[in-house]
């Protein structure tokens, strides 16, 4: 059986992933989006024969070749903290979240690595052609290292196609293709490779803009702005699509999460959209009734219902409606969920009192019981409430989901209007006279980036306190090891990874200054 970690441990495991996740999640949406860029622009190359446009692109790919260096270093990082900080997890779940970390490792890093040479040390040594492939293979293989990732971390949102075996208290892969398709899966790597290409066209706009104001390379900068408004308005304009599918595969499978996001305690029918809002008080106590309200709020009446549930009149469960549970609408107490899930460790843990004990026939019969439909869908779907006493320690951080959700939809939605001006001004022939609007694109880089960090925190800290869903709680996933050498590497950590980002950004910057070879 599993003990629950002291609290300092947990939190500080908690604060050293996050900290590695959210730096190489710094590097990663750039190379998603500006590989693709790179491939139309080698592309206009081959099919025009204009030198300029081979220059062009080598300029975009040596900055792609700077941030791409430093992601693999954090990446790698990364997927050892699985199973140094991680261990009780990767022990519960390793045979279904090992096999897409594995194909990830294997095809699509491998295949992105090899290309990524080709496009780097090939002119001249292939023929245009073949280095165009290598270009738009190393796009397609970082997008499918995303993939596989995402898969994973999907399958953590929702567990789907596996099966649990008591004999070795793991969860066991069942059906590989319901874990790859998985609608969570999905949707989370179409969201997060298209907030990628919009990233990546933002940064594109926003160095090309320097550059116009700087008034050097204005036609690399004209050009490289056309293709990146457009590739950047039919990006941002799936990401909304992805983002609004998203939404209603949270609303069904996290509702707690979905409550979050919208700040909802109280759950209605016919449901209002808080577009923007500002809570009353802090959350110090999720009884607080003032917690409900607003002081501040614009709200769109019925919207919320639609867009969870496609219906303007659909019930929405509040926070509240899933703690204390909604027999009218049929959700569950999380008290009896609490209860069920005791029963389900209980179980497991008499199951294997009774092999050490030798006690084949009370083994087998437990076994039986442990594997019957009825008990896992009664008891054993609810297996990881069973670690939980209080049932407010189920709700995660609303304050912190509600506002970095909202910020990213209200910059999602700023990036659509730059990149229709940034097209509309270089159409025109007017960009050169803009110079706000330049020097916004160039502010807008960092609030893409702003943007992209914010997604990852909705996802994360919106699905807590749990580390795969309903099954495992953070609590019982970490590594026993002491506190302070999870401490240690925190901070080891926090300033390795600030001084490679100070490095690679003072790369860039040099990079960015010398401009394209001539």
């Amino acid at each position: 059986m599993v003990e629950i970690a002291d609290l300092s441990l947990v939190n500080w495991s908690r604060a050293q992933f996050a900290l590695t996740a959210m730096y190489h999640w710094l590097f990663v949406p750039l190379t998603l989006g500006i590989t693709f860029i790179i491939a139309f622009m080698e592309t206009l190359y081959v099919k025009t024969g204009n030198e300029e446009w081979k220059r062009i692109t080598k300029f975009w790919m040596t900055l792609f070749g700077i941030n791409f260096a430093i992601g693999v270093a954090t990446g790698i990082i990364l997927e050892f903290e699985f199973g140094t900080n991680w261990s009780s997890y990767s022990w519960f779940v390793g045979d279904i979240f090992g096999a897409p970390l594995a194909i990830e490792g294997i095809l699509a890093f491998f295949m992105e690595s090899t290309f990524i040479a080709i496009m780097f040390f090939g002119w001249n040594k292939v023929s245009k052609k073949t280095h165009l492939l290598a270009t738009w293979l190393t796009a397609i293989g970082a997008n499918l290292s995303a993939l596989w990732i995402l898969v994973a971390n999907g399958w953590m949102q929702k567990p789907v196609g596996m099966v649990f075996n008591p004999e070795t208290a793991r969860n066991e892969m069942q059906n590989f293709w319901d874990v790859l398709f998985s609608q969570v899966a999905v949707d989370k790597w179409l969201h997060a490779t298209s907030s990628g290409f919009v990233l990546a066209s933002v940064f594109v706009i926003g160095v090309s803009s320097w550059f116009i104001l700087k008034k050097r390379e204005l036609l690399l900068a004209k050009k490289s702005i056309l293709i990146a408004s457009v590739f950047g308005l039919v990006s941002s304009l799936y990401l909304i699509m992805t983002g609004d599918n998203s939404t209603r595969t949270i609303a069904n499978d996290q509702p707690m999460k979905f409550a979050a996001i919208e700040g909802l305690y109280n759950g209605s029918e016919g449901a209002g959209l808080v577009a923007v809002g500002l809570f009353s008080t802090s959350e110090t106590d999720p009884n607080n009734e003032n917690l409900k309200d607003f002081s501040m709020k614009i709200e769109i009446p019925n919207f919320l219902s639609y867009m969870a549930f496609l219906d303007w009149n659909a019930f929405v469960p509040g926070i509240h409606d899933l703690i204390d549970g909604n027999e009218k609408y049929g959700y569950m107490p999380a008290v009896e969920k609490i209860e069920r899930g005791k029963v389900a460790i209980s179980k497991l843990f008499d199951f294997k009192e009774a092999q050490k004990a030798g006690n084949k026939e009370l083994a087998n019969a437990l076994k039986a019981e442990l594997t019957s439909e009825d008990f896992q869908n009664n008891y054993f779907k609810y297996f990881g409430y069973g670690y939980f006493e209080d049932p407010n320690d189920l709700i995660p951080s609303v304050p912190l989901t509600f506002y970095s959700f909202h910020l990213m939809v209200g910059l999602g939605f700023l990036f659509v209007l730059l990149f229709a001006f940034a097209f509309y001004y270089v159409i025109k022939g007017s960009l050169t006279e803009k110079r706000g609007f330049l020097r916004f694109a160039i502010i807008a880089v960092p609030l893409a980036y702003l943007a992209s960090q914010a997604g990852w925190i909705v996802a994360e800290v919106g699905r807590q306190p749990w580390v795969v869903q309903d099954l495992m709680p953070t609590m019982a996933g970490v590594t026993r090891i002491s506190a302070g050498s999870v401490q240690t590497t925190f901070w080891l950590f926090a300033v390795l990874f600030t001084i490679l980002l100070i490095a690679e950004l003072k790369i860039m910057f040099r990079q960015i200054k010398i401009g394209p070879k001539h």
